[in-house]
């Protein structure tokens, strides 16, 4: 019955106990007996586990006996809290009419908490704010409830609970029940479906992840996708109950999985309205973009002749993670490789340690950069270029423009000077300083992308001792002063390591560059010469000194022209080595390169 069913989502800034409440919930409603419970217990991945960190969204239906006596069907959908996941967030969002907005006691607001509940907010549904983590020494209760209403502008008591504790999991779970309103449908109508989520099975071809709105869903059926024009016979619908329950048929208001032998998960959009073919309902306006990536690496294997095992093992990886893109490159200096796409640095570190756990692969990982749009003096239209490399030569460029994002930090006051400092050196541009409380303030900053996709997160801790937080969102393209750096070994350019950076900071990063390079390239048997280029000009040049042999040791006198001749021998064949010679470049000095700031 659609009056008993509730549907609703866990979100909150990262590490503020979403997923332990989530444990909570399905142990106090018997979805799991204590011996089977344990930490964590939606997060599938080692990863996940290892860091504390929900990175992919999970569903799972819940019955709950009431005190009234009713029967009720809860749909928990477990979100991540990182910003590099935001999608994942929105795509629980556009499935559920309600959500429980956890904050942390001892930390408060943070800046996570405030970008989901404005996503939240923004889809009308239903927030019931709750403070975890009561149980703490540090839990300041009285100052995160005057958080959650100056900040949030929420009025409601908040529930205080310990999800580690299992303190107030009740009162949660009462309030779902009472305050998030059904989910509006009508059986009676034709198909209507909305796809929040999908993964691949490699048996059974894509599973797709389904809030029904109107009509139903039968094995038998012919669906039809309005976004991607493609249609299907369903195979088997049924329930997420942590693992998938085959059922006759899913309902309006039910969520719940669908598969249909769809073999190509792009042939699959989140946000897609699914509708029974030949009979066309109005689509569903989820509001919901299609994900872009916004940070860009190389990837290749450190032996070439791994090349045909890392397609097939991204190919993989990308079948449970469509935000992942990437296509294939080659770089004079690594050969052969991929040039991929991520949502964020982190997005781009679980990637690279899932490739490595998963399918033991070996990888050189570039630098990563963002996509720059530039241009020409004799073109009309504007190019986009994703990897520094094809940067074009500056006389043919008439402007180039990079990404901005708008970021919000949350910071205690007595650390907003070192914050502001961080932004504006930074490039960063302030646009807001609010203060809330007595001893916290939300600044608001224009910031290049470029700027924040490496180290920035770890320098923002660093200032403000750990008490910063952090979020960000995509504003769109603006102009900027941007020139390309160039690397030269031993009069060679190295692609992989070439940087667009903004003019202000040439020299800077030039010197930076050199250092790295001199510490982790060893010595051979040839001077190195180590350059930095711009503009067609050397900005730095040193040098690696050549490992000697002392060939003057087998002369225990004699005359000094014997001395000199074996000197000039061994100088011709330094020149001879170093015109021929290949330079050995190991992965250490990439992961170093890697790290500049």
């Amino acid at each position: 019955m659609i009056k008993k069913i509730r549907n609703f989502c866990i979100i909150a800034h990262i590490d503020h106990g979403k997923s332990t409440l989530a444990d909570r919930i399905l142990e106090y409603t018997g979805t799991v007996s204590k011996e089977q419970i344990k930490p964590q217990l939606l997060d599938e991945m080692d990863l996940e586990r290892e860091r504390g960190i929900t990175i992919r969204s999970k569903t799972v239906r819940i019955l709950y006996h009431a005190e009234d006596g009713n029967d009720y069907t809860l749909n928990l959908i477990d979100t991540p809290g990182h910003v590099d996941f935001s999608y994942e967030v929105s795509r629980g969002i556009i499935a559920s009419e309600g959500a429980v907005l956890v904050v942390d006691a001892s930390q408060g607001v943070e800046a996570q908490t405030l970008a989901n509940y404005v996503i939240a907010k923004r889809n009308n549904l239903r927030i019931i704010p709750v403070i975890n983590k009561i149980d703490l020494p540090t839990a300041d209760i009285k100052s995160t409830k005057t958080q959650i209403k100056e900040m949030l502008d929420i009025d409601e008591e908040p529930i205080e609970i310990s999800a580690k504790e299992g303190i107030g999991i009740k009162s949660v779970i009462q309030s779902i029940v009472d305050k998030i309103p059904p989910p509006s449908g009508d059986t009676q109508k034709s198909l209507k479906a909305l796809v929040f989520d999908s993964f691949y099975d490699p048996y059974r071809g894509v599973v797709v992840y389904l809030r029904i709105f109107d009509g139903e869903l039968r094995p038998g059926m012919k669906i039809h996708f309005i976004s991607s024009n493609k249609s299907y016979e369903v195979l088997e619908v049924g329930i997420l109950c942590l693992k998938m329950i085959p059922k006759e048929k899913l309902e309006a208001g039910e969520v719940g999985y669908c598969i249909a032998g769809i073999k190509d998960i792009h042939d699959v959009k989140i946000g897609d309205t699914v509708i029974e073919k030949d009979k066309p309902v109005q689509q569903i306006n989820t509001g919901l973009i299609e994900i872009k990536p916004f940070v860009f690496a190389g990837f290749f294997p450190i032996n070439p002749k791994d090349f045909d095992e890392l397609k097939i093992a991204l190919e993989k990886l990308h079948l449970t993670d469509a935000s992942l893109s990437y296509k294939v490159i080659s770089s004079s200096a690594l050969g052969p490789g991929f040039h991929c796409g991520f949502l964020g640095s982190l997005h781009l570190e679980i990637v690279k340690e899932r490739l490595e756990r998963e399918f033991g692969a070996n990888l050189v990982v570039t630098s990563p950069n963002v996509n720059y749009r530039v241009k020409l003096k004799n073109q009309e239209k504007i190019i986009e270029i994703d990897n520094p490399s094809k940067f074009p030569n500056y006389n043919e460029i008439e402007f180039v423009e990079e990404p901005y994002v708008k970021a919000t930090i949350i910071t205690p006051n007595a650390y907003l000077s070192n914050v502001v400092e961080l932004c504006k050196n930074n490039r960063g541009k302030v646009i807001e300083i609010r203060q809330v409380e007595t001893f916290k303030s939300i600044l608001i900053f224009e910031l290049p992308l470029s700027e924040i996709i490496v180290g920035f997160y770890d320098a923002l801790k660093s200032v403000s001792k750990g008490y910063a937080s952090f979020d960000y969102e995509n504003i769109g393209y603006k102009k900027s002063d941007l020139i390309k750096l160039e690397v030269l070994i031993n009069y060679e350019v190295v692609d992989a390591f070439s940087y667009i950076v903004h003019r202000s900071k040439i020299e800077k990063i030039a010197n930076k560059l050199i250092e790295k390079l001199k510490t982790t390239i060893p010595r051979h048997l040839f001077q190195i010469p180590l350059q930095i280029k711009s503009e067609n000009r050397i900005v730095i040049r040193d040098d690696i000194k050549a490992l000697r042999k002392d060939v003057l040791a087998k002369c225990y006198g004699g005359d000094v022209t014997r001395k000199r001749k074996l000197l000039e021998k061994q100088k011709e064949g330094k020149k001879k080595m170093r015109q021929f010679g290949k330079v050995e470049i190991p992965q250490e000095t990439f992961m170093a390169l890697l790290k500049i700031e």
